[in-house]
């Protein structure tokens, strides 16, 4: 039986990836050094993640190393060899905030540890599928500049959009617009994957994800929407909404459904192909529309404090089209609606809140 290998293997992604491919008869091997809470401080810590890991799953082995370590990295690929049969990357640096406080670590941990891991698989395992989990923020800031009516609740793109019925493809530019310093770092990235695929042949593959969330995620105030909001409900903090009058949509992808993504990809694999990944129409809300589900699902009113000032490069609106990997990979199904998305993210992270 060939060997899946998982970078970030105790965050959000990595961990739903390492309990999936288990259940294939995939042996895994994870690589996670917790630099989640150097980033983010103790309640961004992924130990808890990695003790479950490596106590529920039988044919999983931890490596505690950092990705940007050449030499760490090349010693475990040339060990794994040709019966490495998938590599999925989803560690990084993924606050937009975060990343403005120190952009060379940003860029180092996003696109440096990206090219590492990206020579390694060719020079010691160029067979295997090699999936990344891009960001929707290689995109930039443009879609900001279409028209939006202002509803209720949320902000809507103009109905004669022709994102308007799916949401966006991508066919959208990433040129001439403001990404972040943390989209830039993911864009270099981003290419690089593409890169690998096109020029050396390997099956390399992005994922542009919008928001992804599941009762796995260490949600901070720094990262993890969802999650962190359900954090602040559930233990009656104070939540604060940055910009937009809390009207800006994001569409939610579970954690589980993106990994199916990536599953049904290595079946079929293509060098240097690009997908969006998000939870399109079925999965999307506001920030107010989110509160308003987490509030109607607990029963408890939350208090939420709103911040005119919206960050600079945030999207307004962002609405996935995943139209492309459906066309291309018909058997993938989307599982989760938007409130069963928000319950589930809730009942698990209050059963892991009260076991302290």
């Amino acid at each position: 039986m060939g060997v899946a290998l998982v970078t970030g293997s105790a965050g959000l992604v990595g961990a739903e990836s390492v309990r999936f491919l288990s259940e294939t008869g995939l042996e895994v091997v994870g690589v996670d050094n917790n630099l989640r809470e150097f980033f983010y401080g103790p309640t961004g810590s992924t130990e808890w993640s990695r003790k479950h890991l490596e106590s529920t799953i039988h044919k999983y082995r931890h490596v505690t190393a950092d990705i940007r370590d050449e030499k760490r990295m090349n010693a475990l690929f040339a060990e794994l060899g040709d019966s490495l049969e998938l590599i999925l990357h989803t560690a990084g640096q993924p606050s937009h905030e975060w990343a403005t406080q120190d952009p060379p670590m940003d860029f180092d941990v996003n696109a440096r540890g990206t090219l590492v891991l990206l020579e390694c698989a060719r020079q010691h395992s160029p067979k295997a599928s090699f999936v990344f989990t891009s960001t929707n923020k290689v995109y930039g800031d443009s879609i900001n500049r279409r028209v939006f009516e202002e509803l209720p609740t949320r902000w809507e793109i103009e109905r004669s959009s022709p994102f308007f019925e799916k949401g966006i493809d991508e066919t959208l530019t990433i040129d001439r617009s403001m990404h972040s310093i943390f989209g830039v770092s993911k864009t270099a990235a981003d290419l690089l994957v593409q890169e690998y695929g096109r020029y050396f042949g390997m099956n390399t593959v992005c994922f542009r994800c919008g928001c992804i969330t599941g009762p796995g995620h260490s949600g901070t105030v720094l990262h993890g929407f969802l999650a962190y909001l359900a954090i602040c409900c559930l233990k009656r903090e104070s939540y604060t909404v940055i910009g937009y009058k809390g009207k800006q949509v994001r569409d939610n992808i579970h954690a589980r459904d993106l990994v199916r993504m990536f599953w049904e990809y290595h079946q079929n694999p293509k060098p240097g192909v690009v997908y969006n990944a998000g939870g399109g129409r079925r999965a999307n809300c506001s920030v107010m529309e989110a509160i308003g589900l987490c509030e109607n699902l607990t029963g408890q009113k939350m208090n939420v404090v709103v911040r005119d000032q919206a960050r600079a490069g945030d999207h307004q609106w962002w609405i996935s089209d995943t139209s492309l990997f459906g066309r291309d990979y018909p058997n993938w199904q989307q599982n989760f609606s938007m409130e069963q998305l928000v319950q589930d993210v809730l009942t698990g992270l209050d059963k892991r809140l009260s076991k302290g």
